[in-house]
């Protein structure tokens, strides 16, 4: 499966900046579509207000799904890959 790559820095309330992708099939190429999946992500972390657009969110790349989130994107159509300040 190949899947997009949009690589996404929000700034919290504290000031720090939350950096994840949201990964999602490239069938997807609408991004109003991927910065829904950032905003439902960003309601678990208490963000709900957050602004997602293209300031925040861009493409990165296309690359071959890896098999830990295949089940994500099959049951909710996207995986978030957290990598800085999102806890």
């Amino acid at each position: 499966m190949q899947v997009a790559v949009w690589d996404t820095y929000v700034t919290k309330k504290d000031g720090t900046i939350m950096h994840f992708d949201i990964i999602a099939p490239t069938e997807i190429r609408d991004a109003a579509v991927i910065y829904n999946y950032g905003k439902e992500y960003l309601k678990t972390k208490g963000l709900e207000n957050t602004s997602l657009t293209s300031k925040e969110c861009l493409f990165c790349h296309i690359e071959t799904a890896k098999p830990q989130w295949e089940k994500d994107i099959r049951q909710k159509g996207y995986f978030i890959y957290e990598m800085e300040n999102c806890e």
